[in-house]
């Protein structure tokens, strides 16, 4: 029966025989290292229990310092270091605010004619460019809630919310309205398939390169008696809007 040093002394030959200079020497060194001490290792641990002993320090320190051959250090000492692959997800940053809007009733290129009683700018807005909006609350409401929220959308990303009001109207929800002679659609968006309320919403067009979205948070819309009585609300505010393009 071969000692444990000669098994070792086997597999480190058999893991280093056949190396040859090609195109794929450096990834083939590395795997063939990483798969005899491996082999070692296991060959080590296989032969005390085996014996009925432990694995010496000494053993256990010269299979993990193996030194490469002479082949593998010239790979080692041609090929280029890999770059370095940093895959964390870079954390979004947030986006700029519309700045002081005092009353919040005029903002970007829209207007706001009309608000429900009780509600105001929250002094929170956010500004991608093209896309914009501003939130309104209740005074005393929790930082960071709302209860109406205006969208607005311009230029190329109108193409969003035609698409959008496609999809709703190709599933047959929602329904299409008119808003002082401008197009709209009216739609309860984001339903949980768990029973979770949606977000009822009027989608307007306020000109030709412009529409808005205005929404109730579904913890709003439980003030009001009911679907009507919601959409009612949504058909006033978008009857005040107008846009300023």
């Amino acid at each position: 029966m071969p000692t444990l040093e000669e098994e070792i002394r086997r597999l480190m030959t058999e893991g280093t025989a056949g190396l040859h200079a090609a195109p794929d020497l450096m990834g083939r060194v590395v795997r063939s290292t990483r798969e005899r001490r491996r082999r070692i290792r296991m060959a080590a641990v296989a032969a005390s229990v085996a014996a009925g002993v432990a694995v010496t320090p000494a053993v256990a320190s010269f299979t993990i310092a193996t030194a490469p051959t002479a082949s593998e250090r010239s790979a080692f000492a041609t090929a280029p270091e890999p770059p370095a692959i940093d895959d964390t997800p870079p954390m979004p940053s947030a986006p700029p605010s519309l700045g002081d809007l005092g009353d919040g009733r005029e903002f970007g290129r829209v207007k706001v004619g009309y608000l429900p009683d009780g509600l105001e700018w929250s002094g929170r807005s956010a500004d991608w460019g093209d896309t914009y909006h501003v939130t309104y609350a209740y005074r005393g409401d929790e930082k960071g809630s709302y209860r109406v929220v205006i969208m607005v959308y311009e230029e190329s990303s109108v193409q969003e919310v035609e698409r959008r009001i496609t999809a709703y109207r190709d599933e047959a929800d929602g329904e299409a309205v008119t808003v002082g002679g401008r197009s709209g659609y009216l739609v309860v968006q984001h339903v949980g398939e768990d029973g979770m309320k949606g977000t009822p919403t009027l989608f307007l067009r306020t000109s030709d390169s412009q529409w808005a979205e205005i929404g109730f948070s579904p913890v709003y819309a439980e003030e009001y008696s009911g679907v009507k009585a919601v959409n009612a609300e949504l058909l006033r505010i978008g009857q005040g809007l107008t846009s300023t393009m």
